[in-house]
């Protein structure tokens, strides 16, 4: 199924963020548009996006695998997710029993914004991307190939094969229910042990869901 965004109208400039911009919308059809700190990418859309500790989220990536898209912005790691997951994301919390525990995990849904990563083959722009600390992406979308079939979802928000994958093929994305709590198992160990490099984790399995 295609998705059609309207493609932002961005002026010229030499910043490099205008072209940041137009790679989005052009080779991914993202809404992105300019923000105070260079481009941004608008959640709710076509994704929405986890976001936890850098080292919680290596940890996810480790048990996990997969291949769908993942930045990284200093010591903090956004997962695309399905569009929608946004609003499901607290009630899943509340059914793995992670309520009312304190977790640095939240989700970018419906009128969020995520900083855009420079995009692969582009120098970096105003914003500073490719700076130390500054967003990249850890794992990047891939131009021309729609992005929602490969993102974790639920079964109600799983979109159809992408172009170019054989049927039954979501790029080896976990379930929503799956990673949502792994990565709040993940998000609790760092909190308590303090690990800030994730070394501290290595040894740890996150338990599975009933």
């Amino acid at each position: 199924m295609a998705f059609t965004v309207p493609l932002p109208r961005l002026p010229l400039d030499d910043s490099g963020d205008g072209d940041h911009a137009r790679w989005y919308a052009h080779e991914l059809g993202w809404a992105a548009e300019r923000g105070p700190e260079g481009v941004e990418l608008l959640t709710g859309l076509r994704f929405d996006a986890l976001e936890l500790p850098a080292a919680a989220g290596a940890v996810v990536l480790r048990r996990l695998g997969g291949r769908w898209p993942v930045a990284v912005e200093g010591r903090r790691m956004r997962m695309l997710v399905a569009a929608g997951s946004a609003e499901e994301v607290p009630g899943l919390l509340q059914w793995l029993e992670w309520g009312g525990i304190a977790l640095d995990l939240t989700v970018l849904g419906a009128g969020g914004r995520m900083p855009a990563p420079v995009p692969p083959g582009l120098p970096p722009g105003r914003s500073g991307s490719g700076a130390p600390g500054a967003s990249m992406w850890l794992r990047p979308p891939l131009p021309g190939r729609e992005v929602e079939p490969t993102l974790p979802a639920l079964p109600s928000l799983a979109a159809g094969p992408a172009a170019g994958t054989a049927p039954g093929d979501r790029g080896n994305a976990p379930c929503l229910v799956r990673l949502v709590d792994t990565a709040a198992t993940a998000c609790h160990r760092v909190r308590l042990l303090g690990a800030g490099d994730g070394a501290a984790l290595s040894g740890w399995r996150p338990r599975t869901p009933s």
